[in-house]
């Protein structure tokens, strides 16, 4: 062994026996923490010594886990005091942080019945529970269903003459302090009270979570990143699970503890279980929760689950990842999502650690607001960077409005502040029909219930498919189609725009016409998408140009993920606003010219500094 092998090895040795002496884990990744969630039920068999090491087993042996939270209640079921005790000393000598977990259900199989926070006996329970966790451990997540969906006679007679949203909003904003926080600090000074918000945040306000008034007295959030199948129940874009993380960031800095995905989709094949946790990941978040633990345990890989686009050099490598390998002396056969989880976390922590912090298109959603649900998770699969944020901000070139911006009163002014400064203002169509009135001082539009049938986008191409936008309406002259489409447009006798423009003072107003069914922005032929995205993203060095179903990821030091959803190879080109001649790619090392096109396998991404 050479002298300065020998120097690495010494340090490393006194590396860890430093951490040992100070009762501290040696990190088992670079860029994040990597941890995992134990539901009541699961922490109650656990009392079975035998059950509790063989799922220990074959979850470590196929993924290390820094942390585990073990939950104390759910489904009104409490877990024992010395099962608890037992279950946490095991955790801690395995060499894992743990921290505490409340799940607020009374029947998650009656359509998630939650407590009801009108009834004295039920609120009584809640803080019970939150005094109980807070004796056992400094840190509670609660998950996702800190909010109220019941409407029994005692919440209809507390609600009087408010609508469910306002009075839930109420009640639960205080609930959360007067019955869980304020309990909790009580009996443990120590203890961080954290709220995990799941993934569907556009309608929260209707069932009571309040992300203007919790983030400001809960001691953290958690976000939850699970988009799973787009097309069955929620109907979430595989961006969200980038999204949400950046949003809740905006909301609460620095208090957005990491993200948490589970098994939901992995029907569609691994890959798609692989690309939530790689997007929680590269959104910069600094940890992971994998839901849950007996999900890494019990949910199995295999051959089913192997897509026909493996096996071509994709970024998620099936084959490689069903490779046994050794842990401890043993021969490990990967056999779980366990797996999976491993091998797209390892492949992150090599990276991720060199991205900057992420950049975007701004889009202003202000708290409670409602319209064109989750349409900027749409924008995101078609290649336009998203930044939300509950408040509009100043000294940027460009900000997005769609139609949740109504809800500001105010919006017109802000808008017309922006563009006397020099600055651009892109809004939907459907801002456009919720703000008609008041956007007249600016420009004279209106998109009303009028329909049409489009594909052809004469010189910026044909879609393969019909599809209805809404018609926007101006005046000729007052306001310039930028992007029109038809069926058909050349050679046809009608057209409606699908970009407007509009000039205003040292500004320019643009308004982006959206599909009745946002999935088909992802039928806008490549050079609409080319030139939208051009216009879009001013405040970036690059965009890119190529299809839909393509994401880019930029970040501010030079760095950027480009990422492919789709089921095939797609040819992408990196376009920069800003002086650039060659890109790095930072998992190869490979150089490349900034104007050369490359192709995206399928379910794929590159990561590059320029």
């Amino acid at each position: 062994m050479s002298n300065a092998r020998k120097l690495i090895t010494i340090s490393a040795l006194l590396m860890m026996s430093v951490l040992s002496a100070f009762g501290a884990t040696p990190r088992k990744y670079n860029s994040f923490k990597v941890s995992s969630y134990i539901r009541a039920q699961d922490v109650i068999r656990m009392q079975d010594k035998k059950f509790l090491e063989d799922t220990w087993e074959r979850v470590s042996s196929q993924v290390d886990l820094d942390k585990i939270y073990i939950e104390t209640h759910r489904d009104s079921i409490i877990v024992d005091k010395k099962i608890l005790k037992d279950v946490i000393a095991f955790f801690k000598s395995k060499g894992l942080e743990v921290g505490g977990g409340i799940t607020y259900t009374i029947s998650e199989r009656n359509e998630f019945e939650t407590y009801s926070y009108a009834r004295p006996a039920d609120r009584l329970a809640v803080k019970h529970i939150a005094e109980y966790t807070a004796s056992f451990f400094d840190d509670i997540i609660l998950d996702d269903f800190f909010f109220i969906d019941v409407k029994n006679d005692a919440e209809i007679a507390a609600k009087g003459d408010k609508s469910w949203t306002e009075y839930r909003l109420e009640l639960m904003a205080k609930a959360g302090k007067e019955l869980v926080v304020d309990p909790a600090h009580k009996v443990n000074p120590k203890v961080k009270v954290i709220i995990k918000y799941p993934n569907w945040y556009d309608h929260f306000h209707g069932l009571g979570f309040n992300l203007d008034k919790e983030p400001k007295y809960f001691d953290g959030l958690w976000t939850g990143t699970e988009t799973r199948d787009p097309g069955s129940a929620q109907h979430l874009q595989n961006y969200l699970s980038y999204n949400i993380i950046r949003y809740f960031d905006n909301i609460a800095p620095g208090k957005n503890g990491g993200g948490w995905v589970d098994a939901g989709g992995i029907h569609m094949g691994v890959d798609r279980y692989a690309e939530q946790v790689h997007l929680t990941m590269i959104s910069k978040t600094p940890e992971i929760i994998l839901w849950n633990y007996m999900q890494l345990n019990d949910v199995p890989v295999g051959p089913r689950n192997r897509r026909e686009w493996q096996g071509d050099g994709t970024s998620f490598d099936y084959d490689a990842m069903m490779a046994p390998f050794k842990k401890n002396g043993k021969t490990v056969t990967p056999s779980t999502l366990a797996s999976v989880a491993k091998y797209t976390l390892l492949k992150d922590d090599a990276f991720v650690c060199k991205l900057g912090n992420p950049v975007g298109l701004v889009s202003y959603k202000p708290y409670h607001s409602t319209g064109e649900d989750f349409l900027q998770n749409y924008l995101g699969m078609i290649g336009l960077p998203m930044d939300m944020h509950p408040s509009f901000l100043t000294g940027k070139k460009q900000i997005l409005l769609t139609q949740q911006a109504a809800n500001d009163k105010d919006i017109v002014d802000k808008i017309r502040t922006q563009l006397k400064n020099g600055g651009e203002v892109i809004v939907t169509s459907g801002f456009l029909k919720a703000a008609k009135k008041e956007l007249a001082d600016i420009c004279e539009l209106d998109c009303g219930d009028l329909k049409a049938i489009v594909d052809d986008f004469g010189r910026f191409g044909k879609s393969s498919r019909e599809f209805i936008i809404p018609q926007v309406k101006y005046f000729t002259n007052d306001a310039w189609e930028v992007i029109s489409a038809g069926r058909p447009l050349t050679g046809g006798v009608s057209g409606y725009p699908i970009l407007m423009r509009n000039r205003y003072s040292k500004g320019t107003m643009y308004v982006l016409t959206i599909p009745d069914d946002f999935g088909n922005l992802y039928d806008y032929p490549e050079g609409v998408l080319n030139f939208i995205r051009r216009l879009l993203c001013k405040d970036m060095d690059l965009f890119f140009e190529g299809p839909s179903k393509v994401a880019l990821f930029p970040y501010d030091n030079r760095t950027f993920v480009i990422e492919n959803f789709n089921d095939f190879p797609v040819d992408v080109k990196p376009v920069f606003n800003v002086p650039a001649e060659t890109m790095v790619d930072l998992e190869t090392g490979e150089k490349v010219p900034v104007a050369t096109k490359f192709t995206l396998k399928p379910h794929s991404f590159r990561v590059f500094s320029y």
